[in-house]
């Protein structure tokens, strides 16, 4: 937005244009410090053992292990991480302002077909000296990885560049199940699926059950991949997470299809329904 070689404005005039301050465009981030860093490791591990623990129940946790922490730190990192417990808790993930959320479609729905529900959530990704959040787009039957991206930012843009390749590559789904944050409720996300004709599902404020496949899929991720490498940069943590989705779709053998893997169950069913169709 501002121009630092401007040929007639000086970057304190553009600054005065746009109303920010000079030092707020000077200023940059000094980003989370290596005791915090690794701190939110820990927290992320023994978050996917016992994803009840609040707050108070993380820094008891920290504490007994020989943590020097206190609640006020362990609030921040949870909240930069977007952990929240499976209890009903003051909210820490707001919707979008001027937004609503939707209510839960599928309890007690049956679920029998590729494309029929789709789900995307956001996870955080530990690296050496940072870190990076992870979206992912899911189809609820064969637990296929559809599209992911990843970001150093929590802005509702890289989620939908997912649902766009998603869209892109694949039909549409019937219904679209997300978590409450911001960035599923936000005009950009909302609209993409309205204009693709899709049905809004959320899931229940603190209830991460609700969508309980793609948080399979974090735990796996973060177990079979990320806690087994320190990525220095984000271009190799993305080829990383890149090459174990890739693994965990056309390779991984999936309890739920009886040792077959996702994209091989999803493809088979896609033809299934077009033999079906071709028929009928």
């Amino acid at each position: 937005m501002i121009e630092r070689s401007h040929r007639t404005l000086s970057v304190g005039a553009q600054c005065r244009l746009l109303s920010i301050s000079r030092s707020s465009f000077y200023y940059a981030p000094l980003g989370e410090t290596e005791r915090n860093l690794a701190l939110m490791q820990l927290i992320d591990r023994q978050f996917l053992e016992t994803p009840f623990y609040g707050v108070q129940q993380m820094t008891w946790h920290l504490q007994n292990e020989g943590h020097p922490v206190n609640v006020k730190r362990i609030r921040r990192l949870m909240r930069l991480m977007r952990l929240m417990p499976i209890y009903q808790k003051p909210n820490t993930s707001k919707p979008a302002k001027g937004h609503n959320t939707y209510p839960y479609l599928l309890g007690g729905l049956r679920v029998d077909r590729p494309n029929q529900v789709w789900c995307a959530d956001i996870t955080y990704l530990p690296m050496r000296r940072g870190f990076l959040y992870l979206v992912a787009v899911m189809d609820w039957f064969t637990r296929k990885v559809l599209a992911w991206r990843t970001s150093n930012t929590l802005e509702a843009d890289f989620c939908v560049e997912a649902l766009n390749e998603a869209v892109h590559r694949l039909r549409p789904p019937e219904i679209m199940n997300t978590v409450q944050g911001s960035q599923f409720t936000s005009f950009t996300w909302t609209d993409r699926l309205k204009r693709i004709g899709a049905r809004f599902s959320m899931d229940g404020k603190g209830r991460c059950l609700d969508n309980i496949f793609i948080e399979r899929l974090w735990r796996s991720l973060k177990y079979e991949c990320v806690y087994l490498h320190a990525w220095e940069t984000g271009s190799q943590a993305k080829a990383g997470v890149g090459r174990w989705i890739n693994f965990y779709n056309h390779q991984r053998p999936h309890a739920a299809h009886g040792g077959q893997p996702p994209a091989v169950v999803y493809f088979n069913q896609i033809e299934t329904v077009q033999q079906r169709q071709r028929v009928a």
